[in-house]
């Protein structure tokens, strides 16, 4: 055996590297979710948006901004959304075990499930945080009513072969499986279907967190898939590696998510999306288990089965274990940012760096309205160095001319050696230059890359005065690129327009660059003080966004999936044989509906 592997995991054959705490790695997500994380809402329990004495504060210090007073984004909130801080709306409590729906399970099978000696819970909280995802239906809901199906049972199986155990017991009695990760969703993919009687279970992977092996030869690892994202990147940096997947979510996904969801992350420009870094994965289905023979780096062995696996989003079965690709940690890091006296601008040099192939591991650029935004997110004058404060805002605003109302910035993180930073970096200046950008620091480009995991919270302050907040996006063309914005927001006004909706914000942001297109995020926010049925009046105005987003040329999702919330639009994006080839695939994979999560498209079988 390579010298590199020592075999210490004692729940399958797989060797392990030889470093410390290889196996059993320190979770951040506990089996008691609610001990850690909100049940109601985004993240920590100790980090979160606050009113004091009339002024927004943000608590805990996980967070560049925790512990410290926000007066600029307490006006801004008033200014752009009307909102009346003295009036909170006060959330319902924790349900107690009698509010939660009862268990749908029979007798034989709770005796079976004992039988398989892997932990199980049928208390009702542990069922109903594994009952939702984080759709905006979601966090309302569990705020002011209740969801009318949860799952009925959660199993914590903690390796591959406890997996296998919980699929052949369902197959055989006729239940359910849904996988649970995270818990991260944004798509609806982990809600019971309404009309579904038979037993649910909620397979909760959060216990399957070993890392199993690293290759230091090869530059890959095995992990088990219920790993969270934060929890991979630090094992790995004690041992001087990365793997460089960063999603928004990455504090609190799970590798199986990722997998599963066919997902992106900030710095794929340097690391890869998902399945660029994806090497090897077993996915236990009804029929057995799907993997290739081995992990070479690639193969010309018919149709790639790993894209059977990559968005199947908990359709076909349960990712159980993934080998994935690691790279040294690089040795500089450094951040930046340019300001350009228009969106256009920005999105033109943005064009032109994709094309001439010097993207940084991350490359984003905010429009006017996340612009302002983002500079309300300070505490006092001159805290990060901001971008309007003393001789900045005099050279950039009388000098330069740049009105506010219209200026944008982007951000850059440059990832490699020296050498290869610098030689980016002039690069990426010059670039911008062409395009009438200024550079404004690296201060700034890191306070908008670490704010990106704040932003998540706001939603939770938004629904404590009656302002409902969500984001959705899509990949385009870069020539389409900025008239999908533009027509994106005007059909989001006149649908504010048609509900009465006076204060409302309409925002995009462009997150990833490729060479043929670009990624595409909207905020969109609204005052629903004045409107009755605020969810669904959201939903309809979303979809409207959708709609011509398509229409514009756009994508149904970039990385979010496709889950409940966007099957409208999934046989229209793969005709009706990719249609047909899901459903036969379905049936093959799962013929007695195992996985009845309902997600990507809808039929019974």
């Amino acid at each position: 055996m390579n010298s590199n592997y020592v075999i210490i995991n004692k729940c399958s054959n797989t060797p392990v590297a030889k470093y410390s705490d290889a196996i059993f790695v320190k979770s951040t997500i506990p089996k008691n979710r609610e001990k850690l994380l909100k049940w109601n809402g985004w993240g920590y329990k100790d980090s979160r948006f606050q009113v004091k004495d009339g002024i927004i504060h943000f608590t805990g210090s996980r967070y560049p901004i925790g512990e410290l007073s926000l007066p600029y984004f307490t006006q801004w909130v008033k200014d752009v959304l009307a909102v009346d801080l003295s009036k909170p709306n006060v959330p319902r409590n924790l349900p107690t075990e009698d509010e939660c729906p009862y268990s749908l399970i029979c007798d034989e099978n709770h005796k079976k499930i004992t039988q398989l000696n892997i932990p199980f819970s049928m208390e009702g909280i542990d069922r109903l945080v594994r009952g939702h995802g984080h759709t905006l239906y979601d966090i309302y809901t569990l705020r002011v009513s209740f969801f009318d199906r949860i799952p009925d049972v959660v199993l914590w199986p903690t390796c591959h072969d406890d997996v296998v155990k919980i699929i052949d017991l369902a197959n055989n009695n006729n239940m359910v499986v849904i996988p649970f990760g995270g818990g991260t969703s944004v798509t609806g993919a982990v809600e019971c279907p309404r009309d579904e009687m038979r037993t649910i279970i909620s397979l909760d992977t959060s216990q399957m967190n070993k890392i199993l092996w690293v290759d230091r030869e090869n530059l890959v690892i095995c992990c088990e898939s219920g790993i969270i994202g934060q929890d991979l990147e630090r094992e790995l940096h004690k041992i001087g590696f990365t793997v460089g997947h960063e999603p928004d979510s990455y504090e609190f996904s799970s590798l199986g998510g990722w997998v599963a969801t066919r997902a992106s992350g900030m710095k794929k420009n340097t690391y890869g999306n998902i399945e660029d870094l994806l090497v090897h994965v077993k996915m236990v289905t009804t029929k057995g288990v799907l993997e290739k023979n081995c992990q070479a780096p690639r193969m010309s062995c018919g149709p790639d089965f790993n894209h059977i696996v990559l968005g199947s989003e908990g359709c076909f079965g349960v990712v159980t274990e993934v080998i994935l690709k690691i790279r040294p940690l690089p040795k500089t890091k450094r951040y930046g940012s340019v300001v350009f006296p228009d969106f256009e601008s920005g999105v033109k040099c943005m064009r032109e760096v994709a094309k001439q192939r010097c993207q940084p591991a991350s490359i984003r650029l905010m429009d006017n309205e996340q612009f302002k935004f983002g500079q309300s997110l300070r505490p006092v004058p001159g805290y990060f160095g901001l971008i309007f404060d003393g001789l900045k805002k005099f050279y950039i605003r009388k000098i330069k001319g740049f009105n506010f109302d219209s200026m944008c910035v982007m951000t850059l993180l440059i990832e490699g050696d020296e050498k290869e930073v610098q030689t980016q970096e002039k690069k990426i200046y010059a670039i911008g230059s062409k395009f009438g950008g200024i550079p404004a620091g690296q201060t700034n480009g890191e306070r908008g890359y670490m704010l990106t995991f704040v932003i998540a919270y706001i939603r939770d302050l938004g629904l404590e005065f009656s302002v409902l907040a969500e984001s959705f996006e899509t990949s385009v063309p870069w020539d389409r690129a900025v008239l999908l914005c533009r027509n994106v927001k005007y059909v989001v006004g006149e649908e504010c327009k048609k509900y009465k909706i006076e204060y409302y914000l309409i925002s995009a942001r462009v997150t990833q660059t490729y060479d043929a297109g670009c990624v595409i995020y909207f905020y969109f926010a609204y005052n629903y003080t004045n409107v009755k049925n605020p969810i669904e009046v959201y939903e309809e105005i979303e979809e409207k966004a959708r709609d011509e987003i398509i229409a514009s040329g756009g994508s149904i999702s970039h990385h979010h999936g496709v889950g409940k919330i966007r099957m409208k639009w999934y046989p229209g994006t793969i005709s009706d044989v990719g249609v047909q080839l899901f459903k036969a695939t379905k049936e093959e994979l799962d013929p007695r509906n195992v996985f009845a999560c309902g997600n990507v498209f809808k039929s019974k079988l």
